[in-house]
């Protein structure tokens, strides 16, 4: 199919590297003709040419001054096109590129793979009323509205004019016969759809209503092609990918994998520096051809994932754009953790027993009042956090957040409660109970028995057991109410110690669910047989303690050698 393959190239910048391509496309032997942007200066435009004079395949167009989004880009297509089908009469396909665009493959398969698709025009072309990915407010609009300016040249009065022929109800007509279709401006079509378009009886008419249509270089072949094209498909050869905001990816020296893995014949848009890309695809190959099919997808993963990274961010790490604004993070932490409340209260040495059994991090009351108990209670943890109160008071949230930042791949556990400078405070357990990585569990009314051991003045017991509990009320309202997404698990002290294996079982096989160890032996639980009298004396002096359920006055104490089932 040598030389019956031509090539249409738009080419506004980056001259050196349009000329490397250039030659590139030329030596298989296949026409180009060039469009040089008249806003290019003479002394430059001389250069380029003088470049590519050695080159008898290369022609250049006249010359358009093009502008972003106006008719200016058909205008320079259109000539060049032309150009192109008069200086060359057997060129059988045409496809346009950028001098952005750069080869990934030798033109030679694309040759072979064009050879087994004859009669086929590849052109992106979709009905506008059935696309979602136009961006920037105009879908429909931008055939219907009169666009005498470019955006870029002017936005603040372009927006000013699409506002006016809002207010005023203006609606343009569509030719009849036409369906606006929108796409990709970078197309392969065969010269029979290509030279109809050009020499269509009714071209002035077309014409004159697609130069008030915004983006046009994006919706004339792509519409007119269905008048006149005997097979569509609706695609484009050439690799290009946009972001949210529709703005096209630009392709770098650290993509060359990704790249060389998609097996398309052309990619937009390439970095001008990027020296290893132009270097590795604009290589002479001796290698065969390949019948190898474009295949995008592969790499659209790749790209979907950068595009939520940019939009979302990164699980738990809080990006300075999107720290003022609550809940634009992508997930409130970066790790599961566990919450331990009343655990410590009622087993000896509960932190070394379950850091030993489920190997994970277990860490003391992180908001108790004095300090920040840390596992092994270091001072410094992970990420340069402080055990000191004062810097972890300042912001609680950021503090939590930045140790399981900080610790990914690593469970977190610790202990709170009611007597946390946190728990008096109900913003972070509300934050923690919101968050789906959370998992809590409480055993209600356990904050008595550190209160029963210490003894001392009765009637001070009496008041901080007091306090204890109206704030434990609050936080189990919080945790029982609608909102919580977290996975919360509530004991009253008497129900848990009737069998305490069974829910420390069911805690393990959650922090450790692919642990091949079994739980053999729990903790030894703390010696609360006076407990229940204590509780009595409490109701004698006149506070009523009710979290801790119906806990008898001698309670028998679990056998604490009791083995799991």
């Amino acid at each position: 199919m040598s030389g019956r393959l031509g090539f249409v190239m738009l080419v506004h910048t980056a001259l050196d590297r349009a000329a490397q391509v250039a030659r590139f496309l030329a030596a298989s032997g296949n026409p180009l003709v060039i469009h040089i942007d008249a806003r290019v200066g003479a002394a430059e435009h001389g250069r380029f040419v003088q470049t590519l004079a050695d080159l008898p395949g290369v022609r250049f167009s006249r010359r358009h001054r093009c502008e972003w989004g106006t008719w200016s880009l058909v205008a320079a297509m259109l000539t060049a096109a032309q150009t192109l089908l008069d200086a060359f009469p057997r060129v059988e396909r045409v496809y346009t590129l950028s001098g952005a665009c750069l080869p990934l493959r030798p033109v030679a398969d694309l040759e072979a793979w064009l050879d087994r698709h004859p009669d086929t025009d590849f052109i992106e072309s979709v009905n506008v009323a059935d696309v979602n990915w136009t961006k920037g407010g105009l879908s429909e609009e931008r055939f219907t509205l009169y666009f005498p300016i470019g955006f870029k040249r002017n936005k603040w009065l372009f927006d000013r004019l699409v506002d006016a022929q809002r207010l005023l109800r203006t609606r343009r007509e569509v030719p009849d016969g036409l369906t606006p279709h929108i796409g990709s401006q970078w197309w392969c079509l065969t010269r029979a759809t290509l030279n109809a378009i050009l020499t269509d009886p009714m071209r002035p008419h077309y014409d004159g209503y697609f130069k008030r249509v915004w983006i046009p270089d994006e919706s004339y072949f792509q519409t007119l092609v269905r008048l006149h094209a005997r097979r569509i498909e609706g695609r484009s050869l050439t690799l290009g990918k946009f972001d949210h905001q529709g703005r096209p990816h630009v392709f770098y020296d650290d993509h060359l994998q990704l790249l060389r893995r998609s097996d398309c014949f052309m990619a937009r848009k390439i970095w001008q520096g990027a020296d290893r890309l132009y270097a590795h695809f604009l290589a002479p190959r001796d290698a065969p051809l390949s019948d190898a099919e474009p295949q995008p997808s592969r790499i659209d993963r790749h790209f979907a994932r950068a595009t939520s990274q940019r939009i979302r961010g990164r699980a738990g790490l809080y990006m300075a754009s999107r720290f003022p604004v609550a809940n634009r993070e992508n997930g409130k932490t970066a790790e599961p953790y566990s919450v331990f409340q009343g655990f410590t209260e009622v087993f000896q040495d509960f932190e070394g027993w379950l850091a030993a059994v489920a190997n994970c991090r277990v860490h003391g009351h992180l908001f108790a009042p004095h300090k920040a108990e840390f596992a092994g209670r270091e001072k410094i943890f992970a990420g340069g956090l402080s055990d000191s109160a004062t810097l972890r008071d300042y912001n609680p949230r950021a503090f939590l957040t930045n140790l399981l930042w900080s610790t990914r791949g690593e469970r977190q556990c610790f202990q709170f409660g009611p007597a946390d400078t946190q728990g008096r405070n109900l913003d972070l357990l509300r934050f923690m109970a919101t968050d789906s990585n959370a998992q809590i569990s409480v055993i209600s009314g356990a904050w008595a028995v550190p209160l029963y051991r210490a003894g001392g003045d009765f009637g001070t017991l009496r008041k901080e057991a007091a306090r204890l509990q109206r704030i434990e009320s609050q936080m189990l309202d919080l945790l029982q109410s609608p909102e919580v997404r977290a996975r919360i698990r509530i004991w009253t002290m008497a129900e848990f110690l009737e069998n305490p294996a069974e829910p420390l079982h069911t805690l393990f096989d959650e922090i450790a669910p692919h642990s091949q160890a079994r739980l053999m032996r729990i903790p030894d639980l703390v010696d609360l047989s006076g407990f229940g009298t204590f509780l009595q004396a409490l109701r004698n002096q006149g506070m009523q303690p009710v979290l801790m359920g119906d806990f008898p006055l001698t309670p028998a104490s679990p056998d604490p050698s009791h083995r799991m089932k």
